[in-house]
């Protein structure tokens, strides 16, 4: 028993390819056909489709920042309110409006909570619905669990 290495003179190889000329003219046959069929079956049914625009529905008031420093002074859009009554009788005047403007409180982070209390207790009493807090975006390398 010998074994025979190089050219063993005359045997056919075999070919171990794919012959992929089959699959292309099929291929290409699905492509012609798809090509075809496409446009009949897109516009089959005629409609007018609605012209599109851009048009507010209502328009929104004007957001309301109130400022309340550290030693309880209480500023409306940077005015400064001289007392409690005086906020309440601004207060008093976009309460009836329609849309309502949301009261944005801007409380300074050494503040007694008392201050921005009466703020709140002053929005409770004349009826505004929409009141928020605007705090100071954590720094981005100060993040919680970052190094």
């Amino acid at each position: 028993m010998a074994m025979q290495l190089g050219d063993s003179g005359g045997e056919d190889e075999v070919v171990s390819t794919i012959n992929t000329t089959p699959l292309v003219d099929v291929m290409l046959v699905l492509l012609i056909i798809f090509l075809i069929t496409i446009p009949v079956v897109t516009h089959t049914v005629p409609v007018k489709l609605p012209q599109q625009r851009n048009q507010p529905l209502h328009t929104t008031p004007q957001n309301i920042n109130i400022s309340v420093t550290k030693a309880g002074d209480i500023f409306w859009n940077q005015t400064l309110v001289p007392d409690q009554k005086t906020l309440i009788a601004d207060l008093v005047k976009i309460a009836p409006v329609q849309p309502q403007p949301t009261i944005e409180i801007r409380g300074d982070g050494g503040a007694p909570y008392k201050f921005i209390g009466e703020v709140l207790y002053a929005c409770q009493r004349v009826g505004i619905l929409h009141v928020g807090f605007i705090t100071q975006p954590p720094a981005l390398g100060s993040a919680a669990g970052g190094g």
